[in-house]
């Protein structure tokens, strides 16, 4: 039986892009989980309601200013941390 070789650039990029996906979807169930309606979201960020339902089908994390998406999570009542990884070391930075 012969063996394909595996493609390992393309195996870990489906495996981003899946992560991101899986990230950005738990990201569309904050605003649910805290009971806030789509109006509710838009008037907290405000933006228009088409905007924010603009934003929860297409979250793309990678190109989300960190700024946004501290808006976005303050406004559905939860907390954004972010670190930097420098070897083992890692410095959480917000």
């Amino acid at each position: 039986m012969d063996k394909r070789p595996v493609d390992r650039v393309a195996v870990d990029a489906l495996k981003k892009h899946l992560l991101d996906e899986v990230r950005a979807y738990r990201l569309r169930e904050f605003p649910e989980a805290s009971d806030l309606t789509q109006v509710e979201l838009a008037a907290r960020l405000h933006v228009s309601q088409n905007r924010v339902l603009s934003c929860v089908q297409h979250c793309d994390i990678e190109r989300a200013m960190f700024g946004t998406l501290r808006k976005y999570v303050d406004a559905v009542g939860c907390r954004l941390r972010a670190e930097v990884e420098l070897g083992d070391e890692r410095i959480q930075i917000a």
